[in-house]
């Protein structure tokens, strides 16, 4: 061989062009290569992977252990084919095995080196049979340079997907990953020593530019990692954490990852694998993925049924930064059976469990999902967080409360989630229950006595109040508790303004009456019982009617008040002021010198009076 310096030919089936000194010959029929030396024919077809190569066995031998032995094996029957089966990387890696064995010249890539270091194994092409033989030299191209390089180590693990467990068992896998965490650290390190700065005092800190960057320098890596397969990107993941990459780009790599990987139409099962992967790489730290993309990630969990154990720790996660959350983010939909509620309601309502008692077992760990605002308690929410996610709870419940599907206990699931001091204003928890009163007509009377429960009344602003009061979808009884509630607000306006101790036993006695009224009707027999109601009902809706007529007069007269005292400073101001507080009366009683009193005010107030009656008895 030596002797007469043979070259290599490629012999084409088809009319193809020659792109290499040697390339593997394909047609539409067949996969197969020849070697024909013009001067030494082949003695031994080598096959792989339905591929034909007419080789010598000398350069073979000399370097491949494994030829070396089969050729030795059937020395006496001079074999003449060998097959290969299950060679890593095929006939194109095998092509430039049969180069180096022949000597031609080729160049070893980060593209080609993990397959070459896996076919080099598999021939047995080592020390032991050929000085710097083809093992050899790639493992001193994968150690001195493709590790130096992230790029190139992401190139290698891409390759050795089709690789494994071999590509395990050379450490080619191991080697990259520890590598490519290595680098990111690196890189990270050197990206915050660079936006270091020294303060007026001579103190080294971050500069506030680099504090703002969330991202920070050195995470040029993300997209890149993004083209891994999910079981290496995992264990590339972990080494980051473990070499202690910033949560904060662990979480930029998540989302990216996620991003690209699940808008592509795959199978179920791959992209359940690939959310409850991302799922358990999440950094124990919060806010390092948005809220937004945790439930993505939660209705993709939904409809793909993941396990219990992805869900749970989404849950809790969402449950950690609630009141971040809006309105479309809490509308899961539900992927079961047509005769389910259109929305996840149970899936909320555990979320809602885990805002109100974060950091009840966790609250040990440092910096974890669970951990609590600074002006809050270590076991609760604060208080801001906790009036946002009670509006968002409202929001949500006139959302689904249409739903004919959804039955009364699960709307109260989610109702009562919150605690009692939750809601400062119950106007959404009224307008919700409101609009499903109106969407499940068919309720009992116990039933909407169990949702009117739920809103304080007191708590209704002016608007809500007077909808309320006129409000027939209502149970009786809360109807008049809002009349009740409302005669209450306006004697307190009454009495801020003007305090007239005279009024305060009357004003005792009458909401002494009201509650013993409220009491004995409790008593009645249901028809005696609901006839008292509207007569109380009546009654305060004529007392109302009264108040707001009054405080009216009180206003005009605390305008004409304030008039005179821009006019004049003089005694006749004060001998004025003395005459109209005692024309006042706040509840239309008789004081003094306002018993024969014929002001227009009071005219007008008589008359409109009745007319407020025959206008609430028309009504009952």
């Amino acid at each position: 061989m030596d002797k007469h310096h043979p070259h290599l030919l490629l012999q084409h089936h088809q009319h193809l062009h020659h792109h290499q000194k040697l390339s593997l010959a394909k047609s539409s029929r067949q996969s197969c290569s020849e070697w024909i030396f013009r001067d030494v024919p082949s003695d031994i077809s080598i096959e792989v992977n339905g591929g034909n190569f007419a080789l010598h066995k000398f350069p073979l031998v000399s370097r491949s252990g494994r030829i070396r032995r089969i050729v030795a094996e059937h020395r006496d029957s001079d074999i003449s084919k060998v097959e290969l089966l299950n060679l890593p990387g095929g006939a194109e890696t095998f092509e430039l095995a049969a180069k180096f064995c022949y000597g031609i010249n080729f160049e070893i890539t980060s593209s080609n080196v993990a397959q070459l270091l896996c076919v080099s194994d598999y021939l047995e092409m080592t020390e032991e049979y050929s000085k710097d033989n083809l093992a050899s030299r790639t493992e001193e191209y994968l150690d001195s340079i493709v590790c130096k390089s992230l790029e190139m180590c992401v190139q290698v693990l891409k390759q050795s997907e089709n690789l494994l467990p071999l590509a395990d068992e050379l450490s080619i896998v191991t080697r990259c990953i520890d590598a490519i965490a290595s680098k990111a650290c690196a890189e990270q390190i050197a990206s915050s020593f660079s936006r270091l700065e020294y303060s007026s005092s001579g103190r080294l800190h971050m500069s506030k530019q680099a504090k703002g960057n969330d991202g920070g320098g050195g995470d040029w890596w993300i997209e890149d990692l993004s083209v891994l397969r999910i079981d290496l990107y995992q264990r590339v993941m972990n080494a980051m954490k473990c070499r202690g990459v910033r949560p904060e780009s662990i979480g930029a790599s998540l989302v990216s990852y996620a991003e690209r990987e699940l808008t592509k139409t795959g199978h179920q099962e791959h992209e359940q694998a690939i959310v409850e992967t991302i799922v358990a790489l999440l950094p124990v730290e919060k806010l390092v993925v948005p809220i937004s993309f945790l439930f993505g990630l939660l209705r993709r969990a939904v409809m793909l049924d993941a396990s219990v154990s992805c869900r749970l720790d989404l849950e809790r996660r969402i449950g950690s930064q609630l009141d971040m959350a809006t309105l479309d983010d809490l509308l899961i939909p539900s992927f079961r059976h047509s005769g389910d509620t259109l929305f996840e309601i149970d899936t909320v309502h555990r979320i809602l469990v885990n805002f109100s008692q974060q950091g009840g077992d966790d609250s040990e760990d440092e910096e974890s999902v669970f951990e609590c605002g600074d002006d809050s308690s270590p076991h609760t929410p604060s208080q801001s967080a906790m009036f946002k996610v009670a509006k968002l709870v409202d929001s949500y419940l006139a959302e689904i409360a249409p739903d004919a599907n959804l039955d009364l206990p699960k709307f109260l699931l989610i109702a009562e989630a919150l605690p009692l001091h939750a809601r400062t204003l119950h106007d959404g928890l009224y307008r919700a229950i409101d609009l499903y009163l109106k969407a499940h007509q068919g309720l009992s009377d116990s039933d909407k006595k169990k949702l009117s429960k739920l809103i304080d009344f007191q708590k209704l602003s002016q608007e809500a109040g007077a909808h309320a009061a006129q409000n027939e979808r209502l149970p009786l009884q809360s109807i008049v508790q809002v009349l009740y509630f409302e005669q209450l607000k306006l004697r307190s306006s009454l009495c801020t303004s003007y305090s007239d101790e005279e009024t305060k036993p009357k004003q005792q006695q009458q909401q002494s009456w009201r509650i013993n009224s409220g009491a004995l009707s409790a008593a009645m027999s249901p028809k005696d019982n609901y006839a008292s109601l509207r007569r109380e009902n009546r009654e305060l809706k004529l007392e109302l009617a009264r108040l707001r007529m009054r405080l009216n007069d009180l206003e005009k007269e605390h305008i004409c008040m304030k008039r005179d005292m821009q006019r004049s400073h003089s005694r006749k101001f004060m001998s004025s002021f003395s005459k109209k507080m005692g024309k006042l009366s706040f509840f239309g009683g008789h004081h003094g010198s306002s018993r024969g009193s014929s002001s227009p005010s009071k005219q007008s107030f008589r008359t409109d009076s009745k007319a407020m009656e025959r206008t609430c008895a028309s009504m009952d």
